[in-house]
Protein backbone atom coordinates (compact mmCIF):
# COMPACT_ATOMS: atom_id res chain seq x y z
CA UNK A 1 0.00 0.00 0.00
CA UNK A 2 1.03 3.57 -1.15
CA UNK A 3 1.89 6.07 1.93
CA UNK A 4 -0.12 8.85 3.00
CA UNK A 5 2.71 11.23 2.03
CA UNK A 6 2.95 9.40 -1.84
CA UNK A 7 -1.30 10.39 -2.38
CA UNK A 8 -1.72 13.78 -4.19
CA UNK A 9 -3.76 16.25 -2.33
CA UNK A 10 -7.59 16.89 -3.25
CA UNK A 11 -7.75 19.90 -5.99
CA UNK A 12 -4.43 18.68 -7.22
CA UNK A 13 -6.74 18.01 -10.48
CA UNK A 14 -5.02 20.15 -13.29
CA UNK A 15 -7.23 20.24 -16.41
CA UNK A 16 -4.62 20.99 -18.38
CA UNK A 17 -1.11 19.71 -18.50
CA UNK A 18 2.07 21.48 -17.54
CA UNK A 19 2.54 24.43 -20.12
CA UNK A 20 -0.60 24.13 -21.89
CA UNK A 21 -2.55 27.22 -20.13
CA UNK A 22 0.22 29.74 -21.59
CA UNK A 23 0.19 28.19 -25.15
CA UNK A 24 -3.43 28.57 -24.88
CA UNK A 25 -3.38 31.64 -23.59
CA UNK A 26 -1.13 33.13 -26.31
CA UNK A 27 -2.60 31.36 -29.10
CA UNK A 28 -6.16 30.58 -28.08
CA UNK A 29 -5.39 26.95 -29.42
CA UNK A 30 -3.51 24.32 -27.20
CA UNK A 31 -0.05 23.83 -28.26
CA UNK A 32 -0.47 25.55 -31.14
CA UNK A 33 1.70 28.92 -31.69
CA UNK A 34 -0.17 32.33 -33.26
CA UNK A 35 1.11 32.76 -36.68
CA UNK A 36 3.60 35.74 -37.08
CA UNK A 37 3.83 35.76 -40.62
CA UNK A 38 2.31 38.71 -43.02
CA UNK A 39 0.04 37.88 -45.56
CA UNK A 40 -0.03 39.82 -48.79
CA UNK A 41 -3.80 39.13 -50.33
CA UNK A 42 -6.03 39.91 -46.87
CA UNK A 43 -3.36 43.22 -45.98
CA UNK A 44 -3.58 44.84 -50.09
CA UNK A 45 -7.59 44.90 -49.08
CA UNK A 46 -6.96 47.05 -45.88
CA UNK A 47 -4.27 48.85 -47.28
CA UNK A 48 -7.24 49.63 -50.21
CA UNK A 49 -9.41 50.51 -47.42
CA UNK A 50 -7.38 52.74 -45.60
CA UNK A 51 -6.15 54.31 -49.02
CA UNK A 52 -9.80 55.18 -49.59
CA UNK A 53 -9.99 56.58 -45.92
CA UNK A 54 -7.06 59.21 -46.87
CA UNK A 55 -8.33 59.83 -50.40
CA UNK A 56 -12.03 61.14 -48.15
CA UNK A 57 -9.93 63.23 -46.51
CA UNK A 58 -8.16 64.96 -48.60
CA UNK A 59 -11.11 65.36 -51.08
CA UNK A 60 -12.73 67.05 -48.23
CA UNK A 61 -10.00 69.27 -47.72
CA UNK A 62 -10.28 70.13 -51.68
CA UNK A 63 -14.40 70.66 -50.91
CA UNK A 64 -15.23 67.55 -52.91
CA UNK A 65 -17.93 65.94 -50.69
CA UNK A 66 -19.19 63.27 -53.48
CA UNK A 67 -15.91 61.74 -54.02
CA UNK A 68 -15.62 61.63 -50.21
CA UNK A 69 -18.48 60.30 -49.55
CA UNK A 70 -18.10 57.42 -51.82
CA UNK A 71 -14.82 56.69 -50.69
CA UNK A 72 -15.80 56.19 -47.35
CA UNK A 73 -18.94 53.40 -48.89
CA UNK A 74 -15.95 52.04 -51.06
CA UNK A 75 -13.91 51.48 -47.92
CA UNK A 76 -16.64 49.86 -46.17
CA UNK A 77 -16.71 47.14 -49.33
CA UNK A 78 -12.94 46.29 -48.64
CA UNK A 79 -13.29 46.45 -44.90
CA UNK A 80 -16.30 43.47 -45.44
CA UNK A 81 -13.60 41.71 -48.16
CA UNK A 82 -10.04 41.39 -46.31
CA UNK A 83 -11.67 39.51 -43.11
CA UNK A 84 -13.37 36.81 -45.63
CA UNK A 85 -10.50 36.78 -47.76
CA UNK A 86 -8.21 35.74 -44.98
CA UNK A 87 -10.60 32.75 -44.03
CA UNK A 88 -10.92 31.50 -47.22
CA UNK A 89 -7.26 31.56 -47.91
CA UNK A 90 -6.55 30.60 -44.29
CA UNK A 91 -4.23 33.32 -43.62
CA UNK A 92 -5.35 35.06 -40.62
CA UNK A 93 -2.66 36.94 -38.77
CA UNK A 94 -2.41 38.58 -35.36
CA UNK A 95 -0.60 41.30 -37.75
CA UNK A 96 -3.27 41.42 -40.22
CA UNK A 97 -6.27 42.14 -37.09
CA UNK A 98 -4.20 44.73 -35.52
CA UNK A 99 -3.66 46.24 -39.03
CA UNK A 100 -7.60 46.08 -40.08
CA UNK A 101 -8.36 47.70 -36.79
CA UNK A 102 -5.78 51.00 -37.04
CA UNK A 103 -7.63 51.11 -41.16
CA UNK A 104 -11.15 51.04 -40.26
CA UNK A 105 -9.94 53.74 -37.14
CA UNK A 106 -8.90 56.35 -40.46
CA UNK A 107 -11.35 55.26 -42.71
CA UNK A 108 -14.79 54.80 -40.25
CA UNK A 109 -13.34 57.46 -37.58
CA UNK A 110 -11.20 59.65 -38.25
CA UNK A 111 -12.22 60.18 -41.84
CA UNK A 112 -16.39 60.93 -41.95
CA UNK A 113 -15.30 63.16 -38.42
CA UNK A 114 -13.26 65.29 -40.70
CA UNK A 115 -15.07 65.25 -43.45
CA UNK A 116 -18.31 66.37 -41.41
CA UNK A 117 -16.82 69.18 -40.07
CA UNK A 118 -14.97 70.63 -43.61
CA UNK A 119 -18.63 70.45 -44.89
CA UNK A 120 -21.07 71.63 -42.20
CA UNK A 121 -20.02 71.65 -39.06
CA UNK A 122 -16.59 74.24 -39.39
CA UNK A 123 -18.75 76.97 -38.84
CA UNK A 124 -20.40 76.50 -35.54
CA UNK A 125 -17.37 77.22 -33.72
CA UNK A 126 -16.77 74.98 -30.84
CA UNK A 127 -19.97 72.81 -31.06
CA UNK A 128 -18.68 72.06 -34.42
CA UNK A 129 -16.16 70.09 -33.88
CA UNK A 130 -16.23 68.66 -30.60
CA UNK A 131 -19.55 66.85 -32.09
CA UNK A 132 -16.79 65.74 -34.67
CA UNK A 133 -14.54 64.93 -32.05
CA UNK A 134 -16.97 62.84 -30.30
CA UNK A 135 -17.99 60.73 -33.01
CA UNK A 136 -13.90 60.28 -33.48
CA UNK A 137 -13.59 59.48 -29.80
CA UNK A 138 -16.55 57.07 -30.18
CA UNK A 139 -15.27 55.24 -33.04
CA UNK A 140 -12.04 54.53 -31.35
CA UNK A 141 -13.86 53.45 -27.95
CA UNK A 142 -15.83 50.94 -29.92
CA UNK A 143 -12.65 49.90 -31.92
CA UNK A 144 -11.00 48.94 -28.65
CA UNK A 145 -14.01 47.90 -27.12
CA UNK A 146 -14.38 45.17 -29.96
CA UNK A 147 -11.26 44.09 -29.98
CA UNK A 148 -11.59 43.44 -25.73
CA UNK A 149 -15.22 41.54 -25.85
CA UNK A 150 -14.66 39.45 -29.46
CA UNK A 151 -14.26 36.33 -27.12
CA UNK A 152 -17.39 37.35 -24.43
CA UNK A 153 -20.18 38.97 -26.82
CA UNK A 154 -22.94 37.10 -28.43
CA UNK A 155 -21.92 36.70 -32.27
CA UNK A 156 -24.82 37.40 -33.35
CA UNK A 157 -25.25 40.98 -32.36
CA UNK A 158 -22.57 43.54 -32.27
CA UNK A 159 -22.11 45.39 -29.01
CA UNK A 160 -22.68 49.34 -30.43
CA UNK A 161 -23.14 50.73 -33.48
CA UNK A 162 -20.68 49.03 -36.02
CA UNK A 163 -18.06 51.94 -36.87
CA UNK A 164 -18.36 51.22 -41.05
CA UNK A 165 -22.40 51.88 -40.11
CA UNK A 166 -21.72 54.73 -38.35
CA UNK A 167 -19.67 56.40 -41.17
CA UNK A 168 -22.17 55.26 -43.47
CA UNK A 169 -24.55 57.29 -41.42
CA UNK A 170 -22.34 60.50 -41.38
CA UNK A 171 -21.13 59.84 -45.55
CA UNK A 172 -24.84 58.54 -46.79
CA UNK A 173 -25.96 61.76 -45.02
CA UNK A 174 -23.67 64.25 -47.01
CA UNK A 175 -24.30 62.37 -50.30
CA UNK A 176 -27.84 63.13 -50.04
CA UNK A 177 -27.76 66.48 -49.37
CA UNK A 178 -25.06 66.65 -52.03
CA UNK A 179 -27.53 65.40 -54.81
CA UNK A 180 -30.17 67.05 -53.55
CA UNK A 181 -28.14 70.35 -54.08
CA UNK A 182 -28.36 71.00 -50.31
CA UNK A 183 -25.29 73.02 -48.96
CA UNK A 184 -23.90 72.14 -45.46
CA UNK A 185 -24.39 75.24 -44.09
CA UNK A 186 -27.88 74.99 -44.37
CA UNK A 187 -28.28 72.01 -42.98
CA UNK A 188 -26.12 72.18 -40.59
CA UNK A 189 -27.31 71.31 -37.55
CA UNK A 190 -28.97 68.34 -38.69
CA UNK A 191 -24.99 67.33 -39.36
CA UNK A 192 -24.35 67.89 -36.20
CA UNK A 193 -27.22 65.87 -34.55
CA UNK A 194 -25.92 62.90 -37.24
CA UNK A 195 -22.60 63.24 -36.03
CA UNK A 196 -23.63 63.30 -32.26
CA UNK A 197 -26.00 60.31 -32.82
CA UNK A 198 -23.75 58.35 -34.63
CA UNK A 199 -20.54 58.58 -31.98
CA UNK A 200 -23.00 58.31 -29.21
CA UNK A 201 -24.67 55.21 -30.42
CA UNK A 202 -20.93 53.22 -30.85
CA UNK A 203 -20.21 53.23 -27.45
CA UNK A 204 -23.84 52.32 -25.80
CA UNK A 205 -24.62 48.60 -25.20
CA UNK A 206 -27.37 48.49 -28.23
CA UNK A 207 -27.03 45.10 -29.72
CA UNK A 208 -27.12 45.61 -33.79
CA UNK A 209 -27.55 42.18 -35.42
CA UNK A 210 -24.38 41.18 -37.20
CA UNK A 211 -25.67 39.24 -40.12
CA UNK A 212 -22.69 36.74 -38.90
CA UNK A 213 -25.13 33.64 -38.36
CA UNK A 214 -26.17 33.34 -41.73
CA UNK A 215 -24.97 30.37 -43.26
CA UNK A 216 -24.20 30.84 -46.59
CA UNK A 217 -23.42 27.17 -47.60
CA UNK A 218 -27.18 26.34 -46.62
CA UNK A 219 -30.10 26.64 -49.66
CA UNK A 220 -32.32 29.25 -49.33
CA UNK A 221 -35.99 29.81 -50.96
CA UNK A 222 -36.12 30.67 -54.40
CA UNK A 223 -37.54 34.05 -53.75
CA UNK A 224 -33.92 35.18 -52.23
CA UNK A 225 -32.09 35.35 -55.15
CA UNK A 226 -34.83 37.72 -56.26
CA UNK A 227 -34.98 40.10 -53.38
CA UNK A 228 -31.39 40.33 -53.62
CA UNK A 229 -31.91 41.24 -57.21
CA UNK A 230 -34.45 43.86 -55.46
CA UNK A 231 -32.06 45.42 -53.69
CA UNK A 232 -29.60 45.84 -55.97
CA UNK A 233 -32.13 47.68 -58.31
CA UNK A 234 -33.22 49.73 -55.72
CA UNK A 235 -29.29 51.00 -54.59
CA UNK A 236 -28.73 51.46 -58.37
CA UNK A 237 -31.96 53.70 -59.14
CA UNK A 238 -31.18 56.28 -56.56
CA UNK A 239 -27.67 55.43 -54.36
CA UNK A 240 -28.09 58.21 -52.18
CA UNK A 241 -31.17 58.30 -51.09
CA UNK A 242 -31.71 54.07 -50.58
CA UNK A 243 -28.20 53.99 -49.04
CA UNK A 244 -28.56 56.53 -46.24
CA UNK A 245 -32.32 54.92 -45.57
CA UNK A 246 -30.79 51.57 -45.45
CA UNK A 247 -28.39 52.76 -42.84
CA UNK A 248 -30.76 55.14 -41.04
CA UNK A 249 -33.05 52.05 -40.75
CA UNK A 250 -29.62 49.83 -39.31
CA UNK A 251 -29.15 52.66 -37.25
CA UNK A 252 -32.40 52.26 -35.68
CA UNK A 253 -32.71 48.51 -36.15
CA UNK A 254 -30.44 48.38 -33.07
CA UNK A 255 -32.96 50.15 -30.29
CA UNK A 256 -35.78 48.21 -31.60
CA UNK A 257 -34.12 45.32 -31.02
CA UNK A 258 -33.04 46.51 -27.45
CA UNK A 259 -37.20 46.98 -26.78
CA UNK A 260 -38.02 43.63 -28.04
CA UNK A 261 -35.44 41.98 -25.61
CA UNK A 262 -36.78 44.25 -22.90
CA UNK A 263 -40.59 43.17 -23.48
CA UNK A 264 -39.32 39.38 -23.70
CA UNK A 265 -38.13 39.67 -20.25
CA UNK A 266 -33.97 38.88 -22.51
CA UNK A 267 -31.32 40.10 -21.09
CA UNK A 268 -30.44 43.66 -21.66
CA UNK A 269 -26.48 42.74 -22.19
CA UNK A 270 -25.56 40.54 -25.34
CA UNK A 271 -22.14 39.46 -23.16
CA UNK A 272 -22.70 35.52 -23.41
CA UNK A 273 -23.63 34.05 -20.72
CA UNK A 274 -22.83 29.91 -19.94
CA UNK A 275 -26.91 29.57 -20.45
CA UNK A 276 -26.16 31.16 -24.04
CA UNK A 277 -23.28 30.11 -25.31
CA UNK A 278 -25.43 26.48 -26.40
CA UNK A 279 -27.99 28.52 -29.02
CA UNK A 280 -25.13 30.41 -30.40
CA UNK A 281 -23.53 27.12 -31.49
CA UNK A 282 -27.07 25.43 -32.72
Amino acid sequence: MNSTKDRKPKGSFKLFPRGARKATTESGALGRKPSRGIYLLPNAFTTAALFCGFYAIVMAMNQKFEQSGLAIFVAMVLDSLDGRVARMTNTQSEFGAQYDSLSDMVSFGVAPALIAYEWALKGMGKLGWLAAFVYCSGAALRLARFNANIGVVDKRYFQGLPSPAAAALVAGFILLMDDLGVPGVDVRWYAWGVALFAGLTMVTNVPFYSFKDVNLKRSVPFIAPFLIVLVYVAVVSDPPKVLFSLFVLYALSGYAVLLWRWRKGRPISIVQLSSEEGDVKK
